[in-house]
């Protein structure tokens, strides 16, 4: 009995050794605190207020993109058919201009069923962002 229990304590002995070594040596290899603060972070710049609110409506085979631009940067905007159908083409309109406090609608269809239609948003050109092909109060730009 009495060599049970020194083998057991032997045993313990050697287990809290190694646990204590291998402690000792995660905390030497541990790096040291820095002395010095590390500087800020750079803050992020504002979001731009960029973009057309745009909606899409889906109606059997066609698609119609209405999409106003609230914000005081002209949008290109273009509307993307994909189609259901293997052998029926997806299409993407031409760019579509829409300036501050501007409308435009923008249609696309396919020969049979849609699978998907979104709009892709890009920054016009400042140079050309005053010019505009269609004059009026609410003009509709077919692609």
């Amino acid at each position: 009995m009495r060599a049970i229990r020194q083998g057991f304590g032997a045993f313990a002995s050697v287990a809290v050794l190694i646990t204590g070594t291998f402690v000792a040596t995660e905390l030497r290899a541990a790096p040291a605190p820095a002395e010095e603060f590390p500087a800020a972070a750079p803050t992020a710049p504002e979001p731009e207020n960029f973009g057309a609110s745009c909606r899409t409506v889906v109606e059997g085979s066609r698609v119609t993109a209405h999409c106003s631009n609230p914000y005081p940067r002209t949008d290109r905007i273009r509307l993307h058919v994909e189609c259901e159908r293997w052998w029926d083409v997806d299409s993407d309109s031409a760019p579509v201009e829409v300036e501050p406090a501007d409308y435009a609608q923008v249609t696309g269809r396919c020969w049979k069923e849609v699978r998907s239609a979104w709009i892709t948003h890009e920054p016009a050109d400042p140079a050309t962002a005053g010019s505009s092909s269609v004059q009026g109060s609410l003009p509709v730009r077919d692609s």
